[in-house]
C-alpha cells in the first residue's frame, strides 16, 4: 500500500532521498475525494516523472466562512486505493496544524487574476489556493505540478504566480475528464441527487453549445454568452453565478472572440453546489 505521511518534515527527507539518486519528482495537489479527474492528472504524472507525490488537503484558507468546509467529502481510504493503483508513491496528508499553527500570518496575495470569475463571489478563494500551493511546493520541490484544466482560472493564477516568483517548476495543465453523459468530474457532484445530477448537465450542454458557436465562426462574445444563459435558464434548479468569455492570460472580458480565449462558467444547482466548467480556444 502506498505511504501516507502528515509530517512536512517526513515528506522532505524523502524528497531529498529521491534527488539524491537522481530521481524526477511529479506532484499533484488535491483536496481528496479524488475521482477520474484526479486519477488521470496522476497518470500523467507518473508517466513524465521518475516519483511522484499527491497532497490531500482540504485548505481552510480557501473557504469562505458559508462555504462548504465542513461538509467537503473526504474518503482517505478511497483515495490511497486510487492513488495507489495509478502508480503514485507518497501521499501527503497533513493536519490543518500542520499548515498553519497557531501564529501563522504569512500569505501569498495576487491582483489582476483573481479579480474576475470565481474571485468575484469567492473573495479569500485565491489568496488561499496562492499560499497554500506556495507552501506545497516549498515541502515538496517538485519538478512538474499537475493541474486540472476544469479549474481554468487557478490554472493560469497558479502559472503565473510561478512565473512572477521565478519559481522553478514546470506547471501542467490537464484536459478536463467528464462522465458519459458530459458532466464534468467534480467532487461535488456527490452533493446532488439523481434529480439534480440531471440538471448539472445544463453546464456541459451551455459550453457544447458555447463552443460550437464560436467553432462555427461567431465571433461576438456577447452573443455567445446570450445563447449560453438562455440555455442554462431553461434549467428551473439552475442559478448562475456568472457565464463569461475572457482573454485566457488576463482574465478580463473580451467583446470580440479572437487569441486565445476561456469561456467559463458557475452555476449553482437547487443551492446544494456550485458547479463549473469552461472551454479554452484559441481563435
Amino acid at each position: 500500500m502506498i505511504k501516507v505521511e502528515g509530517t512536512v518534515k517526513a515528506v522532505r527527507e524523502q524528497v531529498k532521498a529521491w534527488k539524491k539518486e537522481g530521481l524526477s519528482v511529479g506532484f499533484v495537489p488535491t483536496m481528496g475525494y479524488l475521482h477520474e479527474g484526479h486519477e488521470s492528472l496522476i497518470k500523467r504524472a507518473v508517466k513524465e516523472n521518475d516519483r511522484v507525490v499527491v497532497s490531500i488537503f482540504v485548505n481552510p484558507m480557501q473557504f469562505g466562512p458559508t462555504e462548504d468546509l465542513a461538509s467537503y467529502p473526504r474518503d482517505l481510504e478511497a483515495d490511497k486505493k486510487l492513488c495507489d493503483n495509478a502508480g503514485a508513491n507518497l501521499i501527503f496528508h497533513p493536519e490543518p496544524e500542520e499548515m498553519y499553527d497557531g501564529g501563522f500570518c504569512s500569505f501569498v496575495d495576487m491582483n489582476g487574476l483573481t479579480n474576475a470569475l470565481c474571485g468575484l463571489s469567492r473573495p479569500v478563494h485565491f489568496r488561499g489556493v496562492c499560499t497554500v500551493v506556495n507552501k506545497l511546493f516549498n515541502i515538496v520541490a517538485p519538478d512538474k505540478a499537475y493541474f486540472g484544466e476544469k479549474d481554468a482560472q487557478q490554472l493560469a493564477v497558479i502559472k503565473r504566480m510561478v512565473k512572477d516568483l521565478n519559481m522553478d517548476i514546470e506547471i501542467v495543465g490537464c484536459p478536463i475528464i467528464r462522465e458519459a453523459d458530459g458532466l464534468a468530474k467534480s467532487s461535488r457532484n456527490t452533493y446532488l441527487n439523481a434529480e439534480e445530477r440531471t440538471a448539472g448537465l445544463i453546464l456541459s450542454k451551455s459550453i457544447f453549445l458555447g463552443k460550437k458557436m464560436v467553432e462555427d465562426g461567431e465571433r461576438d462574445a456577447a452573443k455567445v454568452k446570450a445563447a449560453m444563459v438562455d440555455l442554462i435558464n431553461t434549467e428551473p434548479m439552475a442559478n448562475i453565478d456568472y457565464v463569461e468569455i475572457v482573454d485566457v492570460n488576463t482574465m478580463k472580458n473580451i467583446d470580440e472572440i479572437k487569441g486565445e480565449i476561456l469561456c467559463a462558467i458557475a452555476v449553482g444547482i437547487n443551492g446544494k453546489a456550485r458547479l463549473i466548467d469552461n472551454f479554452m480556444m484559441t481563435v
